[in-house]
């Protein structure tokens, strides 16, 4: 069970941080509304626990970033905006950050930052000397690296959010995702992903291609 009251300490911590104590209005009710957008009826993998996981995992990378405490708040807003139908989620939920910080009193390139790691999350490919693009990343595809039962809780949630999607399209969609996954030079760019997650979720997403390649195959 997800804590929301330490879930609003957190985003207030960060926001305070990022943006001086004592500067600009009180956080709640910006967390109260990020919460609300991330309990919305239609997530069943973009939800609270996986908001909780990135901010965790963030912490654990927080000695790779820049500024891990404008890297938390990327995190709160990356998937703030969330619709399955659409793919415009991380452009939305970026400008979502840029409007809401500079009204709770970010200044303005420390919003821009956030916003901009936010986009970076649609491709997951920030530059060789991004250090705040490296955390976020890897905190978002961590998930990649969870044991059997978790990846696998993981690749039910994520066919549940696109229920609406018929199951030969969604094979074939999610294998391309898998392959350009697979593709990508690392999957983790920190030093702490890159030996403690990279083997693992390149064997998950393998054997879930293999997986959906099977059931393909074993049509009629």
């Amino acid at each position: 069970m997800v804590d929301l009251d330490e879930l609003r300490a957190r985003f207030a911590r960060s926001l305070q941080r990022a943006r001086h104590p004592g500067d600009g209005p009180d956080p709640s009710p910006y967390a109260d509304r990020l919460l609300d957008h991330w309990q919305e009826p239609q997530r069943r993998y973009h939800t609270l626990t996986h908001l909780t996981a990135v901010l965790d995992h963030v912490d654990t990378l927080a000695e790779y970033a820049d500024d891990p405490d404008l890297v938390r708040l990327a995190a709160w807003f990356h998937d703030a905006v969330y619709l399955p139908d659409r793919s415009e989620n991380e452009e939305r939920s970026a400008r979502l950050a840029e409007r809401a910080l500079a009204e709770a009193g970010l200044p303005d390139e420390r919003t821009a930052e956030v916003a901009r790691l936010v986009r970076l999350t649609a491709g997951h490919a920030p530059a060789d000397d991004d250090r705040n693009g490296h955390v976020l990343c890897d905190a978002d595809l961590a998930v990649l690296a969870s044991p059997p039962s978790g990846y696998a809780a993981y690749t039910a949630a994520v066919r549940e959010e696109y229920g609406f999607v018929p199951a030969d399209a969604f094979r074939a969609g999610r294998a391309a995702i898998l392959r350009e996954l697979l593709a990508l030079p690392r999957l983790f760019h920190t030093p702490y992903g890159a030996e403690h997650w990279e083997t693992t979720a390149r064997y998950n997403l393998t054997a879930e291609l293999e997986m959906l390649s099977s059931s393909a195959r074993a049509l009629p």
